[in-house]
């Protein structure tokens, strides 16, 4: 097919433009602008666009289908053009869908935890040997794209509750309709498109009405939202538990099996993914032994830096529950040591006056607290500015370290690699205003 992608730079979808190409197809796309990675990775296959910007004259009557993504607006004119045309077209998660129909199709979805435990089942299933095609939210060690397309009748999905695109304004995992399916948690996020939590809580009852009732479903039967959901639904809601971890082992059958990750919320993850990988004929041992080398998904618990005095992590971890999971995972594994903490406010959701008081209490017990954000991204968004105080009233910590440009962001972590001792942790979704982390403490 040809096929062109209107906003290629996007993480999921210059990934899948890459897995179109590499299974025959003839792929081109468009953006506004385009960063590092997907800038150079499209590059490398021939597919970064020789100019930012939308243009009409790459629409042609010849496309079999557009397949948009949701940076693109509803007058972005070259889809205004393909509506013309009456081109085929697409958001991302209708194509894995209509791609994926006859496939057996895990999803995991949920408020936190969807990546890691996406990434724990792939892991799992490539250490033995069963052959898979993919769609998860990060880059992982072993795999060469985060999309994967093939013959496989099995495909493990990262389900996600935001929006498919300007012209399909539904929640992604609405499309799915799981055979085997995971909510590892609700949490409010995506203020933007929700209003209220009841409003996104909604969707979560949406995604089990495109389920086949006799179809399992596990949730972690710790969350209080699931387990309102598990009573007000008629389909076959599982509850798992979290694992519990002795001095970083897990033992099942007797055998103690050592594993890397940390954290009450990934030892529920491992659960999740476990439940799921039993459901597809990998036995309790075989998992386990898996585990052991599963190092996690890229920015989640990864390791920047290790030397005498420092050892430096980033976390995707952005959304106030996501925050205090991770938080709570670092003070219990490495109590006896100072934890120093970053948090960028980068999401719409993050920015938000109305969602900033739901971070309270989220950095208790951290020594050293700082909070950077970009001021420039609020008028981008057309949001109300934030002052210092109300961002330590919402966080409920009034020594924190307000930072507001890359230059102070610099002189934050240069005084920390000259004055503290201690375990230092990044959380973003963000860039961090494209600091060079691991130059400033190699210092």
């Amino acid at each position: 097919m040809k096929i062109h992608f209107i906003s290629i730079g996007g993480s999921i979808m210059h990934n899948l433009a890459l897995a179109l190409q590499l299974g025959g197809h003839e792929v081109s796309g468009s953006d506004d602008i385009i960063y590092d990675p997907a800038k150079t990775r499209l590059k490398e296959k021939s597919l970064l666009p020789d100019r930012f910007g939308w243009f009409e004259e790459n629409i042609s009557s010849d496309l079999d289908l557009i397949i948009l993504g949701m940076h693109a607006k509803a007058d972005n004119p070259e889809l205004l053009k393909a509506k013309k045309l009456g081109i085929k077209i697409h958001s991302f998660p209708s194509f894995i869908a209509e791609y994926a129909r006859k496939k057996t199709k895990v999803v995991v979805a949920g408020s936190h935890g969807k990546t890691t435990t996406t990434s724990m089942i792939m892991h799992c299933l490539k250490a033995n040997n069963i052959d898979h095609d993919y769609l998860v939210g990060a880059q992982l060690p072993g795999y060469e794209n985060m999309v994967r397309l093939s013959d496989s009748d099995l495909i493990i999905i990262e389900g996600d509750e935001y929006l498919s695109s300007c012209s399909d304004p539904k929640p992604k995992f609405l499309h799915y309709t799981p055979d085997l399916c995971i909510i590892t948690g609700i949490a409010w996020d995506h203020i933007n498109v929700f209003k209220t939590f009841e409003e996104y809580i909604h969707q979560f009852d949406l995604l089990l009405e495109t389920i086949d009732p006799l179809n399992k479903v596990f949730i972690d039967g710790t969350d209080k939202e699931l387990a309102k959901l598990k009573n007000r639904s008629s389909n076959n809601l599982l509850a798992y538990f979290p694992f519990e971890n002795i001095n970083g082992d897990i033992i099942y059958n007797d055998k103690r099996y050592p594993i890397k990750v940390f954290g009450k919320h990934n030892m529920s993850n491992l659960k999740a993914a476990y439940n799921v990988c039993k459901e597809l004929g990998i036995d309790g041992d075989h998992f386990f032994k898996a585990m052991e080398s599963f190092e996690g998904a890229s920015k989640r618990q990864q390791k920047l830096v290790s030397n005498k005095k420092h050892e430096v992590y980033w976390d995707f971890a952005h959304a106030p529950s996501k925050v205090k999971a991770t938080v709570q995972a670092f003070l219990n594994k490495f109590g006896h040591k100072k934890l120093a903490v970053i948090v960028e406010l980068h999401t719409y959701s993050s920015l938000n006056k109305n969602f900033l008081p739901h971070y309270k209490n989220t950095l208790e017990g951290v020594h050293n607290a700082a909070v950077f954000f970009n001021p420039a991204n609020l008028k981008i968004k057309k949001m109300d500015p934030l002052e210092n105080d109300f961002i330590l009233n919402s966080f409920d910590r009034s020594d924190i370290e307000i930072l507001k440009t890359p230059n102070e962001m610099h002189s934050y972590l240069k005084q920390l690699n000259t004055n503290f001792l201690g375990i230092v942790l990044i959380m973003s979704s963000g860039q961090l205003g494209g600091i060079k982390i691991k130059e400033i403490f190699s210092i």
